[in-house]
């Protein structure tokens, strides 16, 4: 491909050029066997009533005729010498090359390749095979013919005009893979042996669709049985996918997404997975529905016969802009972004601007969207595999109903490049990873799940109190970043690198800040401890704060609203083709006050060139630690350390690696190549606003124990169990027994339900029958 881009800038024709005629080309039988015109997968309208061979003449005579146009171009352009096919037996075509240098304007090769693909594909084949084995001798020319597989086809056809009219049409479409079938070898030609003459009849299989024979062709015979001779029978790798479009590409919110089924085969197979976001171009074809009654009413079905496949399994760019391309205008328009001054001020109010407050929710948020760096590191010199950190944060959000949590997580799902929105009431375990699922034949296959479909993008989950039997199928994901299947035989490993964003409403309506957070939520401590910001909403009357909300409300449902100042950038930022990378960390001001707008003070940025903002921080940006903020984040880290306390959930390097990633991306959202002590300072400020809220007890005191619940006490309770329980030989007790020994060894006995209630759902000690408690001692 690339040696026919570098001898197709300067086409010269020689008029010299002699084109072989038909019984000349090498590779015609190969790719136009077809002897019948039923067997012919193209659409045929004669203007008359013609004989079939009268139809062959006139579809082999079109087929000559593009030759004879084409031949000349592709003998100048491979003048140097053509590349053999790789080892699928693919020569890769440009489409916008061929059209551009190739082909003449007056040739009309876009409105050819459109409307009639196969014939044009074939014969671009047949002229290639021709180029390469014009020289070899019959007996060893290759049985198998070039595939012609052409990329970059334009312009992108969207799935709701995928109708009728475009059978036999070239399409590219894109979408993410949501199911992909096992690969199972299609028939595409076979022998069979006439059960009255004996005589071999060779039949062409359209679409891998068998049909027997109805006449012998063996001249005399009227045989009209047959029998299929399976050794003389050629067959190639074939796969079904389901793409599903793009939310984006949508004209009307809340419309359900549509879907199509693509057919890959030969070198295609096995290219892609669910959750890829993929561009396919092929050719829209039609299937008889495997239905008796809906066959007998000519009912058919929609399946585009894939030529070739671009996945972004490669690139760093994610979902919606699988392969980012920056204009002119966008370029300029992020440059003036980012020499914005309070670009995090200006970036966090431009995140749900409809909600008024939680500023440090919404830088979280923000921090989020951007991300951290993806890390690989080669432990030694034998283990080739590297290990990779994840780059991707997690938020959960717990508050009191009417706080905003779900309009906040709407917004980050529009916001995001790519993005997965699921409500927890409604999703399953298999409906966020992968399920596995058996089609019309009998075999299983995969269907990717809301954390797959969000790979390299933002998972947002709401009501996530009301899901606490999927929790378990989220620990993987959020540290890991995959999805392991073991189902039905099929053994695999799914990448989901995504951020999970999730909302949760607190046990009972209202927080109550005397439990923890795992109590308040019925969440495990293991699920809890890879959330890298948990912030606390509640619900406090506060005349000066429901003045401010009540106002911002009116203003956005009144007509006459005041109009925005746009932002001034100071002549020094215009000068300065540098980010933006001063902040007001040094005057003392702390981050909540420094996120305030007051109202009137920023315009805010448009949905679509944050999003592109944003696309562009995650692709080219990629900060490093400088020895500053490194000491900043390692001195906090190591206080938290010292603070923290044995009962409580400690405090790990997963902490430590939280801090890292997210000053990332408080760099990243600048556009900075180095992450200073100011970032790291806000990072710490944000992480802070994080604990105050897990940490704080309802008479405003920080207890680290809280986390995971008053486990200290229980502890003492069971210590206490346990010691009776070996100094009387015996690990049954009744209630009364117990309560003697909460009275014995002065503990409250107005907590004693709680404290026995605690132990058993820890599974310390057991109830069982007769109202005695079991210990339970390893």
């Amino acid at each position: 491909m690339k040696h026919i881009e570098e001898q197709s800038q300067k086409l010269k024709i020689d008029e010299d050029i002699v084109i072989p005629k038909v019984d000349e080309f090498v590779g015609w039988p190969l790719y136009f066997p077809l002897k019948t015109i039923s067997e012919l997968s193209v659409e045929l309208n004669p203007s008359n009533i013609k004989t079939q061979d009268e139809l062959l003449d006139e579809l082999n005579q079109k087929r000559y005729n593009f030759i004879k146009l084409a031949y000349p171009y592709f003998v100048v352009v491979c003048k140097g010498g053509l590349h053999e096919p790789d080892e699928n037996n693919t020569i890769p075509l440009d489409y916008i090359t061929l059209q551009s240098k190739i082909f003449k304007k007056q040739d009309n090769f876009e409105q050819m390749i459109k409307n009639e693909p196969e014939l044009v594909l074939d014969c671009i084949g047949v002229i290639l095979f021709q180029l390469l084995y014009k020289n070899v001798e019959s007996p060893f020319l290759p049985k198998k013919k070039i595939n012609i597989r052409l990329f970059n086809y334009e312009p992108l056809t969207s799935y709701k005009k995928i109708k009728a009219n475009l059978i036999g049409k070239f399409v590219s479409i894109k979408g993410t893979v949501i199911r992909r079938s096992p690969v199972r070898p299609m028939v595409t030609d076979m022998q069979f042996i006439c059960l009255k003459c004996s005589q071999p009849t060779y039949k062409y299989f359209n679409q891998g669709l068998v049909e027997i024979p109805s006449f012998c062709s063996y001249k005399g015979c009227t045989g009209s049985k047959f029998e299929p001779d399976r050794t003389n029978s050629h067959c190639i790798d074939w796969q079904k996918i389901r793409l599903q479009e793009i939310v984006d590409q949508r004209d009307s919110y809340g419309g359900i997404p549509k879907t199509i089924d693509c057919e890959f085969s030969d070198d295609l197979v096995e290219l892609v997975s669910p959750g890829d976001s993929v561009t396919v171009s092929g050719i829209v074809k039609k299937l008889p529905i495997i239905d008796r009654q809906a066959h007998q009413q000519g009912l058919f079905e929609i399946v585009v016969e894939v030529n070739s496949v671009s996945t972004s399994k490669q690139a760093r760019a994610v979902g919606k802009a699988q392969q980012d391309v920056f204009s002119i205008k966008d370029m300029y328009a992020i440059r003036e972004i980012a020499t914005q001054p309070n670009l995090f001020k200006l970036i966090t109010n431009s995140i749900c601007p409809s909600i008024y407050g939680h500023e440090m929710v919404k830088a979280g948020l923000a921090l989020v969207l951007f991300g951290g760096n993806t890390k690989r590191c080669q432990p030694n010199a034998q283990q080739k595999k590297k290990i990779s950190t994840r780059p991707d944060a997690h938020v959960l959000i717990v508050g009191d109903p009417g706080m905003g949590k779900s309009q906040m997580l709407n917004a980050i799902h529009d916001l995001a490049p790519r993005g997965v929105y699921v409500s927890g009431g409604v999703s399953t375990s298999s409906g966020l990873t992968v399920s596995v699922l058996r089609d019309s034949t009998g075999e299983f296959y995969l269907e990717a799940g809301a954390l797959v479909l969000a790979d390299r993008g933002i998972c947002c989950i709401d009501e996530f109190d009301k899901m606490p039997n999927e929790h378990c199928a989220l620990l993987e994901t959020m540290e890991q970043q995959s999805v392991s299947v073991a189902k039905a035989g099929i053994v695999c490993n799914l990448p989901a690198r995504t951020s999970v964003i999730a909302a949760a409403n607190p046990v009972g309506g209202h927080y109550n800040r005397a439990k923890s957070v795992a109590e308040n939520v019925k969440m495990s401590s293991p699920l809890l401890s890879r959330f890298d910001l948990i912030f606390i909403l509640i619900d406090k009357p506060d005349s000066g704060m429901d003045k401010l909300i009540s106002d911002h409300i009116i203003e956005m449902h009144s007509d006459n609203s005041k109009k925005r100042k746009k932002p001034v950038p100071t002549p020094q930022t215009h000068n300065n083709t540098q980010p933006n990378s001063t902040n007001d960390s040094t005057q003392g001001i702390p981050l909540q006050q420094r996120l305030i707008m007051k109202q009137g003070e920023l315009d805010l940025l448009p949905q679509n060139l944050l999003r592109k903002y944003i696309s562009y921080a995650k692709k080219y940006v990629s900060p490093v630690l400088t020895m500053e903020a490194s000491k900043v984040i390692q001195d906090f880290y190591l206080k938290l350390r010292d603070e923290s306390s044995s009962d409580s959930m400690p405090v790990t390097t997963r902490q430590l690696e939280s801090l890292i990633r997210l000053s990332e991306a408080r760099a990243k959202l600048e556009l900075r190549e180095t992450v200073t002590e100011n970032d790291a300072k806000d990072i710490i400020e944000i992480i802070k606003q994080s604990l105050y809220d897990v940490y704080q007890d309802d008479k405003g005191t920080i207890d680290f124990r809280k986390t995971t619940g008053k486990v200290s006490v229980a502890k003492t309770v069971f210590s206490m169990i346990t010691k009776e329980s070996s100094k009387q030989n015996k690990n049954e007790f009744t209630r009364n027994e117990l309560l003697q020994l909460f009275q014995q060894y002065k503990f409250p006995v107005d907590k004693f339900d709680e404290q026995i209630s605690t132990l058993n759902n820890q599974g310390m000690i057991l109830k069982i029958a007769g109202g005695k408690y079991r210990v339970m001692v390893n």
